[in-house]
């Protein structure tokens, strides 16, 4: 199916972004669509709406981020659906390669962190590629996208995943058969790493183990409450951070 700008929609969750979102919002090409499912007690809606008025849609709802996201997806209107953060910006180029080089049905590309962490940068995009070519999709949700029907097809995101919704979609995508891509020049870059500040090496072990289980639980079964608990990682955040 042919790919152009004006069948992009980019779905994003926000909470009180006021210091990323007109950063984001820069990052992005006029012609893409914009869905936001707002959560915030700032103004992060009315911001959005006066710097970029057009193919823009804004929907509040207090939902968690599974069910944020897939309420964006179901008012999105493009063909392609990208999913990513307030807290990240498009390299120069993301939507331009997209439409002209995506063939697959389904991607997800790297996020690089700022200078602060860049050796957790290198270290988690190698991850990625070394994953890809074990045939395990270790997609974010700050930069993964895919094609509507598929969407659809799989059923949209797990809604009683309170973390890690956006790599346990691409991983059932691809055990629906269908083709997932690590493309590298489809790249987002952080705008700030506060969730790093609260802990690298935490960071890194809970997305590990959490996305080992998901994994497996695509092949056995695995206890449900051990998947539908966040393991305390929004307690922490949120001690310290806004961010969903």
């Amino acid at each position: 199916m042919t790919c152009t700008l004006q069948t992009i929609s980019v779905v994003i969750p926000t909470r009180n972004e006021e210091r990323n979102i007109v950063a984001f919002l820069a990052t992005l090409h006029p012609a893409v669509e914009l869905v936001v499912v707002d959560a915030s007690d700032d103004h992060t809606d009315q911001l959005i709406m006066a710097i970029r008025p057009v193919r823009t849609t804004v929907i509040r709802s207090r939902a968690g981020i599974a069910r944020a996201r897939q309420i964006g997806a179901e008012v999105a209107q493009g063909r392609w659906i990208v999913f990513s953060d307030a807290d990240v910006g498009f390299e120069p180029g993301y939507f331009s390669f997209l439409a002209q080089h995506i063939s697959g049905d389904a991607f997800y590309g790297p996020k690089y962190s700022t200078a602060t962490y860049r050796r957790y940068s290198q270290l988690f995009n190698a991850s990625q590629w070394a994953f890809h070519r074990l045939g395990i999709p270790a997609a974010s949700g700050s930069n993964m996208g895919l094609r509507r029907e598929v969407f659809e097809r799989v059923g949209g995101f797990r809604l009683d995943l309170p973390v890690n919704e956006d790599t346990e979609l691409m991983m059932r995508v691809q055990r629906w058969g269908f083709r997932v891509d690590y493309i590298p020049e489809l790249a987002v870059r952080s705008l700030d790493d506060r969730r790093l500040a609260h802990g690298v090496a935490r960071k890194i072990v809970h997305s590990l183990s959490r996305n080992t289980l998901l994994f497996v639980s695509g092949y056995i079964p695995i206890p449900r409450r051990w998947l539908c608990h966040d393991w305390g990682y929004w307690s922490i955040r949120n001690a310290h951070s806004t961010h969903f």
